[in-house]
């Protein structure tokens, strides 16, 4: 996933999930080649999982 469909599925702003991502609270993007980066979808539904659990007081 690129940062724009990151965003819109998160909800977040662009410097909020890297700044996350600085504190080992968001999952880091992969190199896609030259300047590019994207995110593992998995890894991105597996965090939201993680907010939602939270959110309701499951581990």
């Amino acid at each position: 996933m690129r940062l724009n469909e990151v965003k819109n599925k998160v909800g977040l702003s662009r410097s909020t999930i890297y700044r996350r991502i600085a504190n080992a609270e968001f999952p880091k993007p992969i190199l896609l080649g030259g300047r590019a980066s994207g995110w593992i979808e998995s890894e991105v539904d597996e965090w939201l999982m993680n907010c939602v659990n939270e959110s309701r007081g499951k581990k």
